[in-house]
């Protein structure tokens, strides 16, 4: 039986991803850390990894989240940070509005899937692998903070191929959100 590595995730607008890709370009000018970058086409939002799933969980997947019924809005960028304070290993960028939509999507798997026990909206800027100065990666990053805020209408069951130069995200299914309540 064939397993394919799957999560849940919201994709960013082309302003948004146009300013991680600045943030980048002037954390990477500073020498900070070496590691590697986060690709612009693989930045989004994890609402819920589901790690590796056969066929049949896949359509209970998408059936489940076809059922999902949430309305269009608006999320921002905002302030940067790392994962393991006392060893960075991961530099990221905050992503706030996804939190309510992230609990319907993790309640609606429940039967399937372990709730997620912290969920932190962020999108991945670069893999750490060593860094020399710690306290001045800290404080740098600190000061760092998005400005893009953006409309989300949909959200996506991916699927992630890990190759060795990096990971492949393709889209298995997409969910349009309601642009109103309807009574």
């Amino acid at each position: 039986m064939s397993l394919t590595r799957c999560f849940i995730a919201l994709d960013l607008s082309r302003e948004a991803i146009n300013e991680i890709k600045n943030i980048q370009k002037v954390i990477g000018k500073k020498f900070l850390f070496t590691g590697k970058f986060t690709e612009p086409e693989n930045f989004h939002l994890t609402l819920k990894f589901l790690g590796e799933i056969n066929d049949e969980q896949i359509e209970k997947v998408k059936k489940i989240l076809a059922e999902i019924q949430y309305t269009v809005f608006t999320a921002n960028l905002g302030v940067a940070g790392v994962f393991s304070k006392k060893i960075p290993k991961i530099l990221w960028i905050a992503l706030h509005g996804a939190y309510d939509l992230q609990k319907v999507v993790d309640n609606s798997l429940r039967e399937l899937f372990p709730i997620e026990e912290r969920f932190m909206g962020h999108i991945t800027l670069a893999r750490i692998k060593y860094i020399s100065e710690k306290k001045a990666l800290t404080e740098y990053i600190q000061n760092l903070h998005g400005q893009s805020t953006f409309l989300v209408n949909k959200f996506y069951l991916k699927k992630s191929e890990l190759k060795s130069e990096g990971p492949i995200y393709y889209d298995l299914a997409t969910y349009s959100l309601m642009d109103k309540i309807s009574k």
